[in-house]
């Protein structure tokens, strides 16, 4: 069974959700604050968050921050009031994978949730890449170099994993969308444009490795000589 960790301070709300979600199965531990909800995280096994972002004690966004320090491969779905696409962006640098924005159906939250336990769209059996000094192991999620091992995020990993697999091509930017967040619309592009930036971070020890951006058309992992 699906567990999954849901705090919102909004009691009425806690309780549709919360209630919908069992409907369809789920397991689910309703938190009514930041702080709560990252001391049960700590406590339980979650296979999915999903974090109110106005919250008392501790706001959604420094939830997520807490919970990565702990656990990078777990999903994490804002609710949010915002939507200002800055904030929006401010939720992935914060370690979340998806939003929904207030006020929302039920049907949508499914949908949502759906998606993060959908495999990739995109099938790549290998579960290892060399990528220039580093080798990526898609099972852990970590991204070794002589220099320290960074252990991604299920996200990063997975835009990783289908740039790795289509080295010899342009993944356009619609195939990424669509097999890693299950949407390809204008908000989700800025999102990978985010990925993008961070996993270009990841691998600036190695100056042969660059994810080239085709301007309008998607991106390339290129490893030179």
């Amino acid at each position: 069974m699906t567990r999954i960790l849901l705090v919102e301070d909004d009691p009425s709300l806690g309780f549709v959700i919360k209630d919908n979600l069992a409907h369809k199965g789920y397991e689910v531990t309703l938190c009514s604050d930041g702080e709560e909800g990252f001391t049960t995280f700590q406590k339980g096994q979650f296979d999915i968050c999903i974090f109110d972002v106005m919250m008392p004690k501790k706001d959604g966004f420094s939830l997520a921050q807490a919970v990565r320090e702990k656990n990078k491969q777990v999903p994490i779905l804002f609710i949010t009031a915002k939507s200002m696409l800055e904030d929006k962006i401010a939720g992935f640098h914060a370690g979340g994978d998806d939003y929904i924005v207030k006020p929302f159906s039920m049907e949508e939250l499914d949908l949502r949730i759906e998606v993060f336990l959908k495999r990739s769209a995109v099938v790549v059996t290998e579960t290892s890449f060399t990528v220039g000094d580093y080798i990526f192991d898609c099972s852990t999620l970590t991204l070794q170099h002589s220099m320290g091992t960074k252990t991604l995020t299920q996200k990063e990993a997975e835009v990783l994993k289908l740039l790795c697999a289509n080295k010899e091509r342009v993944m356009k930017r619609e195939e990424i969308l669509t097999s890693v967040w299950g949407d390809d619309d204008y908000f989700m592009g800025r999102s990978l444009d985010v990925f993008i930036s961070k996993l270009r971070k990841y691998l600036k020890e190695d100056p042969r490795v660059e994810i080239v951006n085709y301007h309008g058309v998607g991106f390339r992992l290129e490893v030179a000589g």
